[in-house]
């Protein structure tokens, strides 16, 4: 039954991939105003849908239905808003000057369409991470199969349904099921492959489509660092990570990982941070299963894996300066705040990914640049001080996909940014000018003149004069 199974899945997966084939090249010669209508249409439905969206994604696990409107549906419309505003400028082929060497030439780039694309979403904003790659996607020209994750069944339904009522087959498809599903569509040679995740399956994704050179954007992860010194506004400082940190619970790429805090200013700072926790998510009281304010952790197994690396921290020496509810019957984490956390705890680690905070401290800048660089660059960054010379020193010094000063998390949001990480935590950008950028190929074009032109001089036999040619060629340009 399983091979019937399997074969059903590839079939299925075969038939839709070589319906986009053949669409995506009518694509490439299509009038932009054909993309414009395509996203005009998606933002209409998000509009009209943001109850279902809503009740989705609350269902998968439990969301707050206002942060599903900020978190989801917000960001999602903004992007496809301001690459209305734009397409017509990005989409234009672009004159390029020429050099000296190439007078008599003329140069230009075109973007086209890469053509049919896989796009990965994952659980943690199971809209959002879904929809936001796809504008990027049909701005560029192009079709996709976009497959949800497992995790978020509700999310997933209401992601195929949406697409069935908005697109053909043959321009976008929702392909729902487990990692076999995943694993059948990574054998297809597609053109561009859009994967947010884990490090660890990014590194599945990218083996993967090196079989079909297939080129990719990945955005994954890691433990991004918050480094606040002795200077900082610690009331902003604790209100700013208290959101960064535990909005959806923890379970965002970007939440700040673990803190590197001045030692003189640690339990100031630890007070603060309690009180803003109670002041988000437990309306003046310490937080409890109730909460109406509060996500919660996706499924069973992604709560015993926080919990067992809480319950690590803690038998290694960590103190709980906040230590709420923990319930698996319900999957439930509050807040959590760890200090003096053993150097050898898997907190340390490995990614967090949910609701506990990990308070470090340090005595001097050097020490702060050296426990980052002994880890894999991390997706973000995020620098609370009012010392300008500080914050140079620890942009200098480290590496990340984006840094935030005296804020965090905002940065996702800008439209004008771009989002991605560097090596362990990602490869390539998105959003914006730099999404539909991912979703192109910048195809270089130069056209000679007739007649005479310059390269001729270069052209055999190789005489003693184009021996002079070319040393002023290599001296002077």
């Amino acid at each position: 039954m399983e091979i019937i199974a399997e074969k059903t899945i590839h079939t299925r997966l075969k038939q839709v991939f070589e319906k986009q084939k053949e669409r995506s090249l009518l694509l490439r010669s299509e009038l932009l105003k054909e993309r414009i209508s395509r996203l005009k249409k998606l933002e209409t439905w998000i509009s009209l849908n943001r109850e279902r969206i809503k009740k989705a994604v609350n269902a998968d696990f439990r969301k707050p239905l206002l942060e599903v409107d900020t978190s989801e549906i917000y960001p999602v419309l903004t992007e496809i808003r301001h690459t209305l505003k734009h397409l017509e400028e990005w989409a234009r082929p672009k004159k390029i000057d020429a050099t000296l060497s190439y007078i008599g030439t003329y140069s230009e780039i075109r973007y086209e369409p890469k053509g049919v694309c896989l796009i990965i979403a994952p659980w943690n904003f199971p809209f959002n991470l879904c929809i936001g790659p796809l504008v990027s996607c049909i701005a560029a020209g192009n079709s996709a199969i976009i497959k949800p994750s497992e995790m978020t069944p509700s999310t997933a339904q209401l992601l195929k349904e949406m697409m069935a009522e908005i697109f053909e087959e043959d321009i976008v498809t929702v392909m729902e099921g487990g990692v076999d599903v995943s694993q059948a569509l990574l054998e297809f040679p597609f053109d561009h492959i859009f994967f947010t995740g884990s490090p660890a399956v990014g590194k599945v994704v990218m083996k993967a489509a090196s079989n079909n050179l297939t080129s990719i954007t990945l955005e994954l992860g890691g433990k991004s660092p918050t480094i606040i010194d002795a200077s900082a506004n610690l009331r902003d400082a604790a209100k700013r990570i208290a959101f960064g940190k535990f909005f959806n619970n923890g379970q965002t790429c970007i939440a700040p990982d673990y803190i590197l805090i001045e030692e003189s200013v640690k339990q100031k700072f630890i007070d603060y941070l309690k009180k803003e926790i109670q002041l988000l998510f437990g309306e003046g009281h310490v937080i409890d299963e109730n909460s109406p304010h509060y996500a919660r952790i996706v499924n069973n197994k992604h709560f015993h894996r926080v919990n067992d690396l809480l319950k690590d921290a803690v038998e290694k020496g960590a103190k709980p300066e906040i230590l709420g509810t923990i319930n698996d019957g319900t999957n439930f984490i509050a807040p959590v705040i760890l200090s003096n956390v053993s150097a050898n705890a898997k907190i340390l680690e490995e990614e967090i990914f949910g609701p506990v905070l990990p308070v470090l401290t340090f005595k001097n800048k050097e020490e702060v640049i050296r426990f980052i660089n002994n880890r894999p660059k991390p997706l973000a960054l995020y620098i609370f001080s009012q010392k300008r010379a500080f914050r140079e020193y620890i942009l200098q010094n480290t590496s990340a996909g984006g840094v935030c000063i005296n804020e965090c998390v905002l940065q996702f949001t800008h439209p004008n940014l771009p989002f991605g990480g560097v090596n362990n935590s990602g490869i390539g950008k998105s959003h914006g000018y730099y999404g539909f950028i991912t979703f192109s190929n910048e195809k270089a074009i130069l056209r000679q003149k007739n007649g005479w032109a310059a390269p001729y001089l270069l052209h055999p036999p190789y005489t003693e004069r184009m021996k002079k040619i070319v040393d002023v060629l290599l001296k002077w340009f």
